[in-house]
């Protein structure tokens, strides 16, 4: 076997944070550990502890690399509702999937247990930024609707299921009323006209 490839920094770097978003979605947060990423990349243990210096600050990078990646995901999502080429429903789906599917909701409950609220941190300021990108200052509400949008994809990444099955209502209606609430809000603010909305305004 030929020697391994020499990567630039960054590209090593990125390299890890892929792996160990995947680690996090097959094993969960206790598989994201530094020795788990460097035998999934191909490097060493001591590789590793050099780029991030612990298995907390290895966590902590990917709360902010997936942060960052989703919500400029789910930017251009609102930016495309408001264009007329996409909906709320598709806005909310990325957040509950990331939250969901991506493991997002599971990384911030094991943040939170173990007392790394740096990690939560870059999580909220991600979050900021992005709702600073597509809202003017004066949309206060739609700062309403995201938030309430993250807290209901972050209980649905933790309740959903169990609590769909137990009320014997379908799993999907927390999305639904995601997307009618945002739908709602941006007619109402005249970011989008009432004949795009997809759902029905009550």
């Amino acid at each position: 076997m030929g020697p391994k490839k020499r990567l630039s920094p960054e590209a090593s770097r990125n390299a890890a944070m892929e792996a160990a978003r995947d680690l996090l979605v097959e094993q969960g947060p206790q598989g994201v550990t530094l020795k788990a990423v460097a035998a999934r990349v191909g490097r060493t243990h001591a590789n590793l502890l050099h780029h991030f210096g612990s298995a907390a600050e290895l966590q902590k990078a990917l709360a902010e690399h997936m942060a960052v990646s989703i919500c400029a995901s789910v930017a251009r999502a609102v930016l495309a509702q408001r264009d007329g080429s996409g909906s709320a429903r598709d806005v909310v789906d990325l957040a509950f999937d990331a939250f969901g599917k991506q493991g997002g909701g599971q990384l911030v409950s094991w943040m939170r247990l173990i007392g790394n609220v740096d990690a939560l941190d870059t999580i909220v300021r991600a979050i900021h930024a992005i709702v600073d990108e597509v809202h003017d200052a004066g949309e206060v509400c739609m700062r309403h609707v995201t938030q309430t949008l993250v807290l209901l994809a972050l209980g649905d990444s933790m309740i959903g299921a169990p609590l769909s099955d137990s009320l014997e209502i379908s799993r999907d209606s927390s999305r639904e009323l995601a997307a009618r609430l945002i739908e709602t809000e941006a007619v109402r603010l005249g970011l989008v006209p009432a004949e795009r909305a997809l759902t029905p305004l009550g």
